[in-house]
């Protein structure tokens, strides 16, 4: 175990190297963040360190640089992630809240994560499979040709068009609403096509191929569609950092294209309540084991959005950039 002041210099190396992307010396230690001991005391701090495989000397005479273990130890020794300030909070807060639907809420949060922590923003959308139906609505458009709305918990909004078989009365309309949001209004997803099989047959004679039509409609919107999406922005953001990809940026880059590579990676978030910070060799996805994902849920377990970059990272800011759009994401759908 090391000890409080071993800590305090791993955590200066780190803080002093993430900002200059320089190997750090003793002295410079000594002189920026008042250690209150010697340099040749910070030395042999620095030595063990070094042994115990916290922090590393790219060459000779050199200052030192933090390793995955040493990046790894800072992050689970913060003492807590440090706030955003009242104007970062309110910037936030007045760029979503701008936000029409979800697909704007989404394009706005992965744009601002980007830019907030200039890094790769990763936004996975709801799940549908935790989502519930909020409101169905059947609007007559013609008399064999009516709008399905269907409206989720998560903001989803899906608009349809029912070819019916044949003219449909007004009042059969609107009893087949009624009907369809008693069975489903507050279901999840995954419950409705066994509330709804049988809506068909508990109808009139006459309304039965307009309810067929309607069940179909709402399967297909609601059930068959595929639920799982991400969008990511930012990617340019890596190419600030060629220094830390020293081989290639093209396994990161590949890896970032594939959809499901992402969805493994961000429906895997371990804390549903807090964050999760994978750095380095620590990321399952092997194309992205020269960078740190830094990850968290939104709403009640809605879905997962975060940030990929490299493993010389501000986590602390990083950290609180992501909890906090979470947490503004999650109140925005949640209403």
């Amino acid at each position: 175990m090391l000890d409080d002041r071993k800590i305090d210099v791993l955590r200066a190396i780190v803080e002093d190297f993430v900002a200059t992307n320089e190997p750090v010396g003793s002295k410079a230690l000594v002189e920026r963040h008042g250690l209150g001991v010697s340099p040749a005391t910070v030395r042999n701090d620095m030595a063990a360190l070094e042994e115990e495989g916290y922090i590393a000397q790219p060459h000779t005479s050199a200052g030192r640089i933090p390793t995955e273990k040493g990046y790894r130890l800072f992050v689970d020794r913060l003492s807590g992630v440090k706030p955003l300030t009242a104007a970062e909070r309110r910037a936030i807060k007045r760029f979503l809240d701008g936000a029409v639907d979800l697909d704007d809420v989404v394009r706005r949060t992965v744009r601002l994560l980007a830019q907030v922590t200039r890094q790769v923003a990763v936004v996975q959308y709801p799940t549908l499979s935790r989502a519930t139906v909020r409101h169905v609505e059947l609007v007559p458009l013609t008399a064999t040709r009516l709008m399905l709305v269907a409206i989720t918990d998560s903001g989803r909004v899906e608009q349809r068009v029912v070819e019916l078989p044949m003219s449909a009365a007004v009042d059969a309309v609107a009893d087949l609403r009624a009907r369809l949001n008693a069975k489903i209004d507050g279901k999840r997803l995954i419950d409705v096509p066994d509330l709804v099989s049988s809506l068909p047959d508990e109808v009139s004679a006459d309304a039965r191929p307009l309810a067929t039509a309607v069940v179909t409609v709402v399967l297909e919107t609601l059930v068959e569609q595929p639920e799982e999406r991400i969008v990511l922005g930012g990617t340019a953001n890596l190419t600030r950092a060629t220094s830390d990809f020293p081989l290639t940026l093209r396994p990161v880059l590949e890896a970032l294209e594939e959809q499901m590579v992402l969805l493994k990676l961000f429906g895997e978030t371990a804390d549903p309540s807090g964050l999760t910070v994978r750095i380095g060799p620590e990321n399952p996805v092997e194309e992205l084991r020269t960078t740190s994902v830094v990850t968290t849920s939104y709403g009640e377990s809605l879905g997962s959005l975060g940030v990929v970059g490299p493993i010389r990272m501000d986590y602390p800011g990083t950290m609180a950039a992501v909890r906090a759009v979470a947490r503004y994401v999650g109140e925005i759908l949640g209403t």
